[in-house]
């Protein structure tokens, strides 16, 4: 069955690899971003990895004037229509505590704005019985911590917005995973002190497509994330508020 990818944020490490990996199944490919120029020549690499088609497409997570166009262009295609949402920005707490203004433009990235357009596709993934939504939350929305608390929040709530979407997509036939990766080598990493165990995107890309096939609900990249994670939320409130992670 021919099958169509929206990948959101199509410029990070992660959704270049997730990419990659679709496109090496012969799917037709929608890569959406703000750099237009950068997403034109991924989409010339994906075609020769063998996409039956790849297209850049403009997508700003802030300006939903961008949202319609893209689902109008994907179900133009035959077959079933996916998403992959990598989109989020992650400004350091500090910035955020010195502008509060920061927050805005955090939750459109992380939350908000992948959400609205999600919530304008789900009519066409049930129309056609099936379908498939990734959505790349984070480990830092499993619990406010002193470091990100804001960007965590963000992720906290597309955490919950897409249990809710699964659970209507499922009637439907379509489904939904949420992918809580730990640290990840890429942009938004580069930089950040105390960082440990740092995964390649190739991996997480790998686990994602694994969990599609699969049918995970919500998986944790990479594995033993959801072990560090099941202990940080054990962690009773009188004694976490006291650490400085």
């Amino acid at each position: 069955m021919n099958e169509t990818w929206i990948i959101l944020g199509a410029t990070s490490s992660m959704a270049r690899a997730f990419g990659r990996a679709v496109a090496e199944r012969g799917a037709t490919v929608y890569l959406a971003g703000r750099d237009m120029e950068d997403l034109k020549g991924s989409a010339a690499d994906l075609e020769a990895r063998g996409a039956v088609k790849a297209q850049a497409v403009k997508f700003d997570a802030r300006d939903a004037a961008t949202f319609a166009p893209i689902i109008a262009a994907a179900e133009g295609e035959e077959g079933l229509v996916n998403a992959a949402v990598f989109v989020g920005s992650m400004p350091e707490q500090s910035e955020v505590d010195k502008d509060p203004g920061l927050i805005d433009g955090t939750v459109q990235d992380s939350f908000t704005g992948p959400a609205r357009f999600l919530q304008m596709l789900a009519p066409v993934i049930e129309a056609r019985a099936g379908g498939t939504v990734v959505g790349v939350g984070s480990v830092a929305g499993d619990r406010g911590r002193l470091s990100n608390y804001v960007y965590g929040s963000a992720k906290a709530g597309f955490h919950t917005y897409l249990a809710g979407l699964r659970n209507r997509l499922n009637r439907a036939g379509g489904h939904v995973v949420t992918v809580k990766p730990g640290f990840v080598d890429t942009a938004m990493t580069w930089g950040i002190e105390g960082m440990f165990l740092v995964a390649d995107p190739a991996d997480v890309a790998a686990d994602i497509l694994k969990a599609v096939e699969k049918k995970k609900n919500t998986i944790y990249t990479p594995f033993f994330w959801r072990i560090i994670m099941t202990i940080i939320k054990s962690v009773p409130e009188p004694i976490f508020k006291k650490l400085s992670i």
